[in-house]
C-alpha cells in the first residue's frame, strides 16, 4: 500500500557555492575538513530528521554531488536518484560553469528544483545580483518573474536554514512522493568501491519498498547476498525502507555506478535478473578499461587504480581532456581496488609504465615486488588534479623532441652587385629581426621560397660587422646554387628542439 515517503534531495551546483557547508550545518558534522583539497569527490548520502513547527519529525535524504566540472557524470547519476533537487548558487559569485552544467542536468531529469542562494553572510553577498544571473540564464525565481522557489541562507550563520528545509518538505508534499514499504526494495547505486576489510561495497538509496537481512540484492552483472546491512552512518541494521541510504556489502563484482538495484528472495532470482541485465547494456561480468600500445607509437602507459568507480570516472574524464601532438596517454588497466602485485607484474610487461593510485593503497606483496624491480614506479594522489598535473608534467618529460624552424630576421634584396659562381654579393634592407654573419637564409620570391644560402661575409657602411639590425642597409656575401635578384627576399631561420 502506497504511503507518503521521505524525499531525496540532490544538492548541486559550482565548486566551492557551499554545498558540503550547508550539509555540514545541517548534520553537525564537518565533512569539509575530511575531503581531500576541501573538494567533494564523491556522491555521499545524508538522512537527517527535520523538526518542523508542529513538532512533528520529517525524515529528508540528501545527495552531495561533486560541483567540479570532472564529475559531471557523478552528478548526472546523482540527479537520476533524487525527487528534488537544490542548486546552490553563491550570493558572492552567481551563476558559474558548473552552474549551468548542473542546471542541465536538473533540466534533464526534469525534477522539481529549490535554488538555495548561499553565503550571504559574506560582505560581498548580492542576492539580486544572483536573481538577475539566473534570470539570464532562463531560471526566474518567485518574486522576480518566475515561479522556482528559492531560500537565502548562511551555513554559517544558520541564518535561513530552517526555512530552506521547511521548503524541501513542502515541496516533498507538493510532489506526492510516495512509496510501499511491503515491496521487494528497488534503488539507485550512486558509489561503489573495493573496501579491503569488507570487500565489494555500494552506496544506495532505497527509492521504493524495504531492504532486509537475508535477501538478495542483484544489479547489472552483480550480485550479493545480504548477510548483513548497513545504514548510511555505517551501522548495522536488520532492514531499511524507501529514501533511505543503505550500504550493500559481498557483490560479486563492483557495480555499476548509475545503475538501478533489485532485491529478491533467493539468489537464483537475483542471478537471473543481474545476467539477464548484464545482456541488454551489453556489458561484460568484469568492467575494466584497457588500451593496447601500438608498435612504434609514442605513449605514456598507465595502471590507474582508484578506492571508488565514481573516483575512477573522474579521473579518465579528466585525462581525456590533456592532448598532445606528439605523444598519447594509453591506459593499460584502470579499476577500482588497492595496488596489488598483479598491477605491478602488467607494468613490467609494458616498459616505461607508471602506476598511479588515487585514494588506495599500495598492498605489501606490490610493494616488495616493486622495490626490487628496476623500472617500476608506483605514486599515490589524493586529488585528482594532482594526479592530472603529474601526468601533465610526464607527458612534457615524454614527448618527443623535434626541430623545427624558426624565422628570426627578414631582409629585402635591393641590388645584385657582383655574381661568382654559387657566391652572390647583395645589397639589402633589413624590415625585422637580424641579418647575422654565418646564418642560414631562405630565398623568396613572390613568397614563395626559390633556394636556401647561408650568409658568408655581412658589411655595414663597408664596414665588417657580425649582425645588422631592423631598419639598417647591409652588403653581404651569400653562397646560394639560387640566383638572387632584386626584390626577393632573405629569411634567417634557426632550428629550434621542442
Amino acid at each position: 500500500m502506497k504511503s507518503p515517503r521521505p524525499p531525496v534531495v540532490a544538492i548541486m551546483g559550482h565548486i566551492d557555492h557551499g554545498k558540503s557547508t550547508l550539509l555540514d550545518y545541517i548534520r553537525k558534522s564537518n565533512t569539509v575538513d575530511k575531503e581531500a583539497g576541501g573538494i567533494t569527490q564523491h556522491v555521499a548520502a545524508y538522512e537527517i530528521v527535520h523538526i518542523r513547527d508542529d513538532e512533528t519529525g520529517s525524515r529528508i535524504t540528501f545527495l552531495d554531488t561533486p560541483g567540479h566540472e570532472a564529475f559531471k557524470s557523478i552528478r548526472a547519476r546523482g540527479a537520476r536518484a533524487a525527487d528534488i533537487a537544490v542548486l546552490v548558487v553563491s550570493a558572492e559569485d552567481g551563476v558559474k560553469p558548473q552552474t549551468l552544467e548542473a542546471l542541465k542536468r536538473i533540466r534533464e531529469e526534469k525534477i522539481p528544483m529549490l535554488v538555495a542562494i548561499t553565503k550571504i553572510d559574506k560582505p560581498s553577498a548580492n542576492i539580486e545580483m544572483v536573481k538577475q544571473s539566473l534570470a539570464e540564464n532562463d531560471v526566474y525565481l518567485e518574486g522576480y518573474g518566475g515561479d522556482v522557489p528559492f531560500v537565502a541562507l548562511s551555513a554559517k550563520t544558520g541564518e535561513g536554514v530552517k526555512e530552506f528545509l521547511d521548503m524541501l518538505i513542502l515541496l516533498s508534499e507538493m510532489e506526492h512522493c510516495t512509496g510501499d514499504s511491503d515491496r521487494w526494495g528497488t534503488g539507485v547505486i550512486i558509489e561503489s568501491r573495493l573496501d579491503p576489510k569488507k570487500g565489494v561495497t555500494a552506496v544506495g538509496v532505497i527509492k521504493d519498498g524495504t531492504v532486509k537481512i537475508g535477501q538478495v540484492a542483484a544489479s547489472i552483472g552483480t550480485v550479493a547476498p545480504l548477510r548483513f546491512i548497513l545504514n548510511a552512518d555505517g551501522e548495522q541494521v536488520p532492514e531499511l525502507s524507501f529514501s533511505s541510504p543503505i550500504q550493500i556489502v559481498g557483490w560479486d563484482n563492483l557495480p555499476l555506478v548509475g545503475a538501478v538495484f533489485e532485491i529478491f528472495e533467493d539468489k537464483k532470482a537475483a542471478q537471473l535478473y543481474a545476467d539477464s541485465e548484464r545482456v541488454l547494456a551489453h556489458i561484460p561480468k568484469q568492467e575494466m578499461q584497457s588500451a593496447n600500445i601500438e608498435d612504434g607509437s609514442t605513449a605514456l602507459p598507465l595502471i590507474i587504480k582508484a578506492d571508488a568507480a565514481g573516483s575512477l570516472e573522474a579521473i579518465q574524464y579528466e585525462l581525456g581532456k590533456i592532448a598532445r601532438e606528439r605523444i598519447s596517454i594509453k591506459i593499460v588497466t584502470a579499476a577500482v581496488g588497492t595496488i596489488s602485485e598483479g598491477d605491478v607484474k602488467t607494468s613490467m610487461t609494458t616498459p616505461g609504465t607508471i602506476i598511479m593510485g588515487f585514494n588506495t593503497k599500495v598492498d605489501p606483496q606490490a610493494a616488495a615486488l616493486a622495490e626490487r624491480t628496476e623500472g617500476v614506479t608506483i605514486e599515490l594522489f589524493d586529488i585528482i588534479y594532482k594526479l592530472k598535473e603529474r601526468v601533465e608534467e610526464l607527458l612534457t618529460e615524454r614527448e618527443p623532441k623535434v626541430e623545427v624552424e624558426e624565422i628570426m630576421g627578414r631582409a629585402k634584396v635591393l641590388k645584385i652587385f657582383s655574381k661568382t659562381k654559387d657566391k652572390q654579393v647583395v645589397g639589402a634592407r633589413v624590415e625585422n629581426g637580424l641579418i647575422e654573419k654565418g646564418s642560414m637564409l631562405k630565398i623568396l620570391r613572390r613568397e614563395e621560397e626559390i633556394g636556401r644560402g647561408k650568409v658568408k661575409e655581412l658589411q655595414q657602411a663597408k664596414i665588417a660587422t657580425d649582425s645588422v639590425s631592423e631598419g639598417a642597409e647591409f652588403g653581404a656575401m651569400i653562397e646560394s646554387k639560387a640566383e638572387i635578384t632584386p626584390g626577393d627576399y632573405l629569411e634567417r631561420i634557426v632550428l629550434v628542439t621542442k
